[in-house]
């Protein structure tokens, strides 16, 4: 029970680590311009793109094979086409917030990224399993590369309306759900690794629709010169090398 307890406490904490310590961002932009804005979401969206090509995908193939990854890419697109609709069809956010465009883009980003660290949670409960040098490296890993998913979080809320401590917030509040997962892993220990697989699909078919559907239209109605895309190759180059083993 003890190494439950402290598993599902290490993968809690770093969760709400990394992307709290990309929602600290809130704290200190103010105003910047659309031509920085729109360079930070492309180099959110290389980097996701990179974690879901380079990190998710092939480890869901290797856990469930090409049908049940695709199966899960689908739901996973499918789930956020819904929510986007849902959040279209919602008057609050239009009305109470200026931006409105902005704040969905935050909100549909925290929503896949959450989804996206509940089978990292898994994995990371799987490691401390296996072995505790493989659960730390995991664990170190993931929190790494949560940081610039939590400023892709932040900002956009931040910008789009929200309280700086709001926006905080709930970007921190993304990483629990990867506390949650590591202790199912380290709880089930022999949990299906097809059921794994499966997430870790849904998980890439959100985060693609979100980086295809969202964040790059959104950086290109925001500035449409060639700033941007450096920062969404920049951020291609450093998600492949944080996901290197």
């Amino acid at each position: 029970m003890d190494l439950l307890l402290k598993v599902s406490l290490i993968g809690l904490i770093s969760g709400i680590a990394g992307t709290g310590a990309g929602g600290l961002m809130a704290f200190f932009i103010k105003d910047i311009s659309n031509r920085t804005l729109g360079f930070i979401i492309e180099f959110s969206s290389g980097l996701m793109m990179a974690v879901v090509c380079f990190e998710l995908l092939p480890e869901a193939f290797g856990f469930s094979g090409v049908y049940l990854t695709f199966a899960g890419v689908i739901a996973g697109i499918l789930t956020i086409i819904a929510v986007e609709e849902y959040i279209n069809s919602t008057d609050y956010i239009k009305k109470s917030y200026k931006n409105s465009s902005l704040l969905r883009t935050g909100i549909l980003t925290a929503i896949g990224l959450a989804l996206h660290n509940f089978p990292e949670g898994i994995a990371v409960g799987s490691g401390f399993g296996a072995s505790v040098e493989l659960g730390l490296t995991i664990t170190l890993v993931i929190a790494i590369h949560d940081i610039p998913e939590g400023i892709a979080m932040a900002l956009p809320m931040r910008l789009g309306g929200l309280s700086r401590f709001k926006a905080f917030f709930y970007t921190a509040l993304t990483g629990v759900p990867m506390g949650i997962g590591a202790f199912l892993g380290a709880f089930l220990g022999g949990i299906s690794q097809e059921l794994i697989g499966a997430c870790l699909g849904f998980a890439g078919g959100c985060m693609i629709y979100i980086v295809l559907g969202e964040l790059i239209p959104q950086s290109k109605n925001l500035y449409r010169g060639r700033f941007p895309v450096i920062g969404n190759m920049i951020g291609l180059i450093c998600g492949i090398i944080v996901t290197i083993d």
